[in-house]
């Protein structure tokens, strides 16, 4: 299969040297891209800013901010098979962005946010994606309940989710703990190392029938 990930946290920049962003390694997304490269998938990774290494075989797409990450799926996502959406975008950004660098002034500063664009929920309805579609949720509490709606929502035909409020899993840990939630079913992947998890996830997408 062609498969498209994404990976990492965005950056939206409040001024040069500011930006708004969330702590998301990239390592789970990384380890799919290594993973589905692995099984002898064509992959292409689209990450936000992370420290970690592309893995061999993968092709990528650096990016920084939710709008260029919308813009490098939109680009790229009609010659897909399947697409993963590990990367933690975030959903709000500056309205402006200083051209210098703000001084600071007083007690308070008040920051005026928007909405970015919502890449996942845009495969189906806006880029006619008719692929395999997996999305991830990082949620902190009614961890099934936030990822069933998502999968409907959004048109998945798999949700991955997490609970990232647990000490020791999830962002900036090499260890993850997820439900896999599918239209019919939820399956339990207990803690494990993030390419552990990873290979599992790969071949649960690979079983799920494409048209």
């Amino acid at each position: 299969m062609k498969i498209l990930i994404t990976a990492g946290p965005t950056r939206e920049p409040l001024d040069p040297v500011r930006y708004l962003t969330n702590r998301s390694s990239g390592k789970m997304g990384y380890a799919l891209a290594h993973a589905a490269a692995h099984d002898g998938h064509q992959v292409l990774l689209i990450s936000g800013p992370t420290d970690l290494d592309v893995p061999d075989g993968v092709d990528f797409i650096p990016v920084e901010t939710a709008a260029e990450m919308f813009e490098a799926v939109q680009d790229s996502l009609s010659r897909m098979d399947a697409a993963i959406f590990a990367a933690a975008v975030a959903d709000y950004r500056p309205a402006t962005a200083a051209e210098q660098k703000i001084k600071k002034s007083g007690e308070t500063l008040t920051l005026e946010l928007v909405r970015n664009p919502d890449i996942l929920g845009s495969c189906r309805s806006h880029f006619g994606f008719t692929g395999t579609l997996v999305g991830f949720a990082a949620e902190t509490e009614h961890l099934a309940a936030h990822a069933r709606t998502k999968l409907e929502k959004k048109g998945c035909d798999l949700v991955v989710a997490n609970d990232v409020s647990q000490p020791g899993i999830g962002f900036d840990s090499d260890r993850n703990a997820v439900l896999l939630v599918f239209p019919d079913r939820i399956e339990s992947l207990p803690e494990d190392d993030k390419h552990q998890l990873a290979h599992r996830i790969i071949q649960e997408i690979e079983k799920i029938p494409r048209d």
